[in-house]
């Protein structure tokens, strides 16, 4: 199994939502983050007086999928996340060791 984490583009969800759901994802966790790279913040103007904006509003996915459904994943992330635009994101791909479904206390893929 991989544990999938991808940083993207705010407005880039319901889009990278529905593309994971056509190949067969069927769940995910989602989490709003800020974050800084080569985008690097910004400067913006509130009354008057100008301010560095630090850090980047992100989406951050977390999406445990097995094996043979990995690359598909981050290819589908990757396409559809992607503006051509810095800022676009990163995702990271990690070794599961074990996953249990609480409800029914099925173990790894079948608790995917």
């Amino acid at each position: 199994m991989k544990l999938i984490i991808a940083a993207i583009k705010p407005f880039k969800l319901d889009e990278v939502r529905e593309a994971l759901t056509t190949i067969g994802v069927r769940g995910m966790m989602v989490s709003e983050i800020k974050g800084f790279g080569a985008q690097s913040g910004h400067t913006e103007i509130y009354r008057g007086a100008e301010y560095a904006v630090n850090f980047v509003p992100k989406i951050k996915l977390e999406i445990v999928v097995t094996d043979a459904l990995a690359d598909e994943v981050v290819e589908t992330i990757a396409r559809t996340a992607r503006t051509q635009k810095i800022g676009d994101g990163k995702i990271f791909v990690l070794d599961v060791a074990q996953a249990v479904r609480v409800r029914t206390g099925d173990v790894n893929d079948e608790a995917l």
